[in-house]
């Protein structure tokens, strides 16, 4: 049986599934937050803080609801993923083997549906998928993303081969970022407005 303490090595570099999302919405904020080291300042944002007690209670709501929805057979719940091949740790909000036996992903998000945000968090979710294959020998062809906004709107995302080498691309353009290069600022203005670096950053 695996442990994360085996796997996880504190002199490695692990990209954080939360991570890659702030870099796809604008590389530059990685850029300031891991490069340069300023520190952001995101508990003082609501949507951050609403959506960090969203998943300290989900656990307590429709236990069985979307284990039956999903055909899933087990859940296990708060898992610590550590991947070495992927060079990624995190943790998934629900994992459920599936009739078929595979396994497949789940997290909670304190968002409404949108179809540009969503396509970010298939590579979040996509990311979880590769550590779980890697920790739990399985396969993952499934992963699912509940919208807590949109009325708990249950959306199923297939884990496919274009995803996966989008994945692997995110991530080596981030390790660009971290180890130094300076990166396009995002083109949708609108994200600069409640950016905590935006008195920095040249736009």
């Amino acid at each position: 049986m695996w442990s994360t303490q085996s796997l996880f090595n504190e002199n490695e570099v692990y990209i954080t599934p939360s991570e890659i999302i702030e870099f796809m919405y604008c590389p530059r904020f990685i850029y300031f937050m891991k490069c340069l080291g300023i520190r952001q300042y995101e508990e003082n944002r609501y949507k951050v803080i609403k959506g960090r007690n969203v998943h300290e209670d989900k656990s307590k709501q429709n236990v069985d609801y979307v284990r039956k929805k999903i055909g899933g057979e087990s859940k296990y719940q708060n898992v610590y993923l550590v991947s070495k091949a992927v060079g990624m740790r995190g943790i998934v909000d629900e994992i459920y083997k599936l009739r078929d036996g595979s396994y497949a992903p789940l997290d909670y998000k304190y968002a409404e549906y949108k179809e540009k945000d969503f396509l970010t968090y298939q590579t979040q979710m996509a990311l979880y998928s590769l550590a779980v294959e890697e920790m739990y020998s399985c396969k993952v062809s499934k992963m699912f993303l509940v919208y807590v906004r949109s009325k708990n709107m249950l959306k199923e995302i297939d884990f496919d081969e274009k995803l996966r080498k989008q994945t692997k691309k995110a991530l080596e353009d981030y390790k660009k970022v971290i180890y130094g290069y300076y990166p396009k600022a995002t083109r949708y203005k609108a994200r600069c407005l409640d950016c905590c670096y935006r008195n920095i950053c040249e736009r």
